[in-house]
Parts: C-alpha cells; structure tokens; sequence
C-alpha cells in the first residue's frame, strides 16, 4: 500500500499535505486502526482530511471508491481525493476442504493501486484522463444474488468465501441492468434506437426475440474487465462481442497477478499504457463485479497519449513477454 502511494507522489510530484480527500478500499482485511488511518499517520496527512475506509465491498469496491471521490470532489473544489485500491487475503486463506470456498484460494492474490484524482483547473494539463460517467448496480434485494460470494463458516466450522455455483448468471443478469444504464450515456445514436426497440419489443409486446447486445466497440477503443476467473472472462467477451485483442489486458493481469481484486482494473489499465496502445480522446470502459452483488462501471477519455518509455509500472520490466499463449485446461471428473 504504502510503496504505490510512494509511486504515485513520486510521479506527480504532490505533497501528502495537499491531499484533502483519502479513500482506501480493502474487502477482506479491516485491521484497527484502519488502513485508512494507517495511510494518514504514515505520511502526516492534514487534520481536517475527509478519510473513508471500505470494507467487506468485494471485487467492484474500486470504482465505488472512484464513484465516491468523484461526488466528494463535486463539492470540495480545489482539492486532491487519493483513492488507494488494494487486497490482502493472508489472514483469509482458507484451511478446510469445502470445493466452492477453496476456489478462492486459488484465485485470489494479494495487489494495491494508488489513484490521484483532481478538480483543479490547472491539472488538465498533465493529467492522462478524464472521469466521464460511473454507473453502479446492486442487486443485494435479491437473495440469490446476496448469497452468491459470502463470507462464512463451513461444517467445521472454519471460515472461508464460498462461491455459488448461480455465480455465472447473477453475474449475467447485473451486467445486463449496469448495460441498460449506461448504454444511452455513451452508444451512438443508431446503436441506442436498435436497443431502445428490442427493449420496447421484449418488455411492452412481449416479443419473443433475443435482447440486443450493443457493439459497445463503437464506443469503447479499450476494456478493462475484471479478472474475476477464466470463465467470467469468456463469458464476457462471448456476450459483448469483443475480440482477443480487446481482452488481452484482462487475460494477462489474471495470468500474471491473478485475481487482485478491486486493484485488477488498474493492472489491466497500465498494461495497455506499457503496450503503447492508450492514445489521445481513446475512451476506456472499466467493469467490475463484486459480492453483494455488484455490478459497476466507469468510463474515461485519455487525455494525452501515454509514452511508455516513460511510464513506470509493474509490467515494464516484462512486457515484451506478454501477450502468452495461456493452455486451455479440461476439467475431469470421475
């Protein structure tokens, strides 16, 4: 946590005492005092900082965190928000022999980004993007979808997260309503008519037709999807119609980091900026999934074109490795 924030201060040559907005997110671990306050006793932050810690958000806390400082910033002006983004699963491992709460265990890693967002004029300039729109879903009313990934005991009575086997379609179904939203903020005029009449068809007539899936592509030059699993990810490039090219950054972050979760979105974010692939006015569509269950989305327009040469980041080192054959893998059963 500590050595992003150090990146990030570095990087935009900020001083902790000009932060006047701290968001950190962490689903699983929420020691005392928190990681909030951890972050404002390491580098002396101001008295009078508006500090939030969330915890137990799952996987889509990220962009919560990024929805939060954005309306936190429509009201500060002038201000810096931090929003740090991180997972630590160490005291969460699992001990027991449950099959749907060992799959965490095999998912999950430990991740942390540092997000410096800011309302002043001034910063356009040598800002990289440009906060559009975040559209959040919660279908936490229904108990399907509430009970899909939980926290709680086995027969044995030792903890672990359990994921069910609905998790698929629960997921589904959010994205779908998260779409709804968001497809007539950003689709063009002629993709937004064809979904309005399936709707209207489907809903109102009680048409038998399959729903519409927009060409998000003629919205988006970049996705960055969370890399929630292998089967997600399939899921989702089948639905949206995306290519390989369009996933790679999801399916390289899982390969490489695993599933860091709410941090995900920012590894797969700085792997198309050390590809050298984020241009100026490029539009980018972060997805996140968590537990609750949660459906979130931001969109951002790149500001300037990223020069990798000059980007510091954990795939620097590496990228010319990526991308990599991953081998598909049959699952047997007796």
């Amino acid at each position: 946590m500590f050595g992003a924030i150090d990146e990030l201060f570095a990087k935009t040559n900020i001083k902790p005492k000009d932060v006047g907005i701290l968001i950190v997110n962490c689903s699983l671990f929420n020691p005392t005092p928190s990681l909030s306050a951890m972050v404002v006793n390491h580098y002396k932050l101001r008295g009078n900082i508006a500090s939030y810690n969330l915890g137990g958000m799952g996987c889509s806390a990220g962009l919560i965190s990024i929805d939060l400082a954005k309306q936190l910033l429509q009201v500060c002006p002038d201000s810096y928000a931090l929003v740090v983004s991180m997972e630590n699963i160490t005291l969460n491992w699992y001990f027991g022999n449950n099959r749907s709460m060992l799959v965490s265990n095999c998912l999950f890693r430990m991740g942390g980004a540092a997000i410096l967002l800011s309302n002043k004029r001034s910063d356009r300039r040598r800002s990289k993007y440009q906060l559009i729109h975040t559209v959040r879903t919660h279908k936490g009313a229904d108990e399907k979808c509430y009970c899909c990934v939980k926290q709680e005991e086995d027969a044995n009575g030792k903890i672990g997260v359990s994921l069910s086997k609905d998790l698929m379609e629960v997921a589904g179904n959010a994205l779908k309503t998260n779409i709804t939203t968001l497809a007539p903020l950003v689709l063009p005029m002629s993709e937004q008519l064809l979904f309005f009449a399936t709707l209207v068809g489907r809903k109102l007539l009680k048409m038998k037709i399959k729903p519409y899936i927009p060409d998000f592509k003629l919205a988006f030059e970049h996705f960055c999807i969370h890399a929630g699993g292998r089967a997600v990810l399939d899921e989702l490039e089948k639905n949206l119609q995306l290519s390989e090219w369009h996933m790679e950054p999801s399916r390289m972050t899982l390969y490489r980091f695993g599933n860091t979760s709410s941090s995900s979105l920012w590894y797969e974010l700085a792997y198309t900026e050390a590809k050298g692939r984020m241009k100026k006015k490029d539009r980018i569509w972060q997805i996140a999934f968590g537990s609750g269950f949660k459906c979130n989305s931001a969109v951002w327009k790149c500001l300037r074109s990223v020069n990798p040469a000059k980007e510091k980041n954990p795939w620097m080192d590496e990228i010319h490795r990526f991308p990599v054959t991953v081998p598909r893998i049959a699952a047997l059963s007796s």
